[in-house]
């Protein structure tokens, strides 16, 4: 009977000492402001969608903290991951927005990367962010097969030598003999537009949700200023039905199965999406309360009927399904390491 007593005794105290973990965390929040860090300049897709869940994630999040947006450029998202895990504390008052390519920097050794992708605590995303190749209409290339014979080819415009802005043009070079001029070093969407707009270049990859629901693509679009060539997802995006995939273009071109593992391994970024994420270590108790707030926001009525005004799709994905993903796509065969450093070291 003793033993029994003793049992329930300690039952009763874990019990108790989760709840008081869990009322401490609730009240953890309360007049406290949260730092969102957002790893690409002002005026870009990546950069409106943190302002954009930030004004309704807080609201979901007990004690309704308010969330402050930092805009961190640098490197391709690099620097905001590398601060995200080595410097911001892991008390849920820092929370990152990085580039879910950089993933790839790390598999490939990259001296830069200072984190463990997998060890980040994953909060969730907004929308996934299969990718759409388009350029200007007013140059000489036509067809794919302009670009193929070009003695001068197209320029293209990328933040770095990871993320899918550079990924989906190298990967049609690798798959389907392009040929693409590629400029790097570009802090965010916006500025890659402003030099389209004044003719640096001529062409760069954006998420396809960003090019039909979103400015300046959009008006590009109805005034027939751009046209998309090619997009990344599995499947047409449903309102560019008449643009074809990359997977769909190497069937065509009968490309190497073994060109096509590689795209699959590159372009499965998408799956993260815009990845809310915060340092590793953060109390499971806390991790919990912002993915829960998370997922509530991408509920929110008022939410969706911003987005809804806005003409922005959702696709919303959970903490627990980004870190699954998270961790399944850093172990990788070193004959698909050495393809990849083959194809982005060039």
């Amino acid at each position: 009977m003793k033993r029994v007593f003793s049992a329930v005794a300690f039952l009763s105290g874990f019990v108790l000492l989760a709840c008081a973990a869990r009322a401490a965390t609730l009240e953890f929040f309360k007049g406290k402001s949260i730092r969102l860090v957002v790893g690409n300049s002002v005026g870009g897709a990546m950069d409106d969608w943190g302002r954009f869940v930030a004004q309704y994630w807080g609201k979901q999040i007990p004690g309704n903290p308010d969330i402050v947006v930092q805009n961190m450029a640098g490197a391709g998202g690099i620097i905001a991951a590398n601060y995200i895990y080595n410097v911001a504390k892991p008390d849920g008052l820092t929370i990152g927005l990085v580039n879910p390519a950089n993933y790839i920097d790390q598999l490939m050794g990259s001296k830069e990367v200072k984190f463990d992708w997998p060890k980040f605590s994953w909060i969730g995303s907004p929308e996934r962010i299969d990718q759409v190749l388009f350029i200007r209409t007013d140059v000489p290339y036509k067809t794919l097969d302009d670009i193929r014979n070009a003695a001068d080819p197209p320029r293209c415009a990328a933040l770095a030598r990871a993320g899918l802005g550079y990924l989906l043009p190298r990967l049609l070079e690798e798959g389907l003999g392009l040929k693409f001029h590629m400029v790097v070093g570009y802090g965010g969407g916006g500025e890659m537009n402003l030099a389209i707009e004044k003719g640096e270049v001529q062409c760069r990859a954006g998420t396809v949700s960003a090019y039909v629901g979103r400015e300046p693509t959009r008006t590009w679009i109805k005034k027939g200023f751009v046209r998309a060539l090619v997009q990344s997802g599995a499947k047409r995006y449903s309102k560019l039905p008449d643009v074809p995939t990359a997977y769909e273009l190497m069937e065509t071109y009968k490309t190497p199965e073994a060109t096509k593992r590689l795209a699959r391994v590159l372009l499965s970024s998408g799956d993260l999406g815009r990845p809310f994420i915060a340092p590793p270590g953060m109390p499971a108790e806390r991790v919990k309360v912002l993915r829960d707030a998370f997922a509530k926001s991408m509920t929110d009525p008022a939410l969706l009927a911003d987005a809804q005004k806005r003409k922005w799709d959702l696709e919303p994905s959970t903490g627990e399904e980004l870190e699954t993903t998270a961790k399944e796509i850093m172990v990788q065969p070193p004959e698909v390491i050495e393809r990849m450093k083959k194809l982005l070291e060039n």
